[in-house]
């Protein structure tokens, strides 16, 4: 962290580092691919989860993948070549039919910084425009505590699958009408 800056601030007005929301593209699916084998909320038991995971230019052709992207200065990100270039620092990617956040991640170095709940807001923005009053998710239990922050709420639970899943995970409704805010 910079010298002067609180940790609520890096990514935040009056930053001097400006964070940008944007579609993910094709050339971006190594650095999403590192950042999901690379997470710490996967390491011990939930390692095998990731190991072989990847995140490749035909999903994010796919769905809607979405990048947070650090740039040098808060008022870059109208899509500029800047946020093509920046150091990613989390994405998502909603699934549109039926509804439901398939992957979100965090760089781990950038968690406690707003980063998570950015992308949670950009993901409820998106949905509302394309027509979708609800999202499902199916939460590592190591995120269940930030779901519910966000204000998603419980709908049950996906038992464990073995041999890709070991463990039960709690499943989330997230609203996202005007209501939902």
């Amino acid at each position: 962290m910079g010298k002067g800056r609180r940790r609520g601030d890096v990514y935040g007005r009056g930053s001097s580092v400006g964070l940008v929301i944007r579609r993910a593209e094709g050339r971006d699916a190594a650095r999403l691919t590192r950042l999901v084998r690379g997470s710490g909320a996967y390491e011990g038991r939930y390692a095998a989860m990731v190991s072989g995971y990847r995140v490749g230019p035909d999903y994010i052709e796919a769905h809607r993948v979405f990048v947070a992207v650090e740039t040098d200065s808060p008022s870059a990100g109208c899509g500029g070549d800047e946020s093509r270039t920046g150091r990613v620092l989390g994405f998502y990617s909603l699934i549109a039919e039926p509804a439901e956040l398939d992957l979100m991640f965090v760089a781990d170095e950038a968690q406690g910084y707003g980063i998570g709940r950015r992308l949670v807001e950009h993901m409820r923005g998106e949905a509302r425009r394309i027509g979708v009053e609800s999202v499902r998710v199916v939460s590592h239990p190591p995120a269940e505590g930030f779901y519910r922050s966000m204000g998603a709420r419980p709908s049950g639970t996906v038992r464990a699958n073995p041999p890709a899943v070991m463990w039960d995970r709690p499943e989330f409704i997230f609203p996202v009408g005007e209501r939902a805010e």
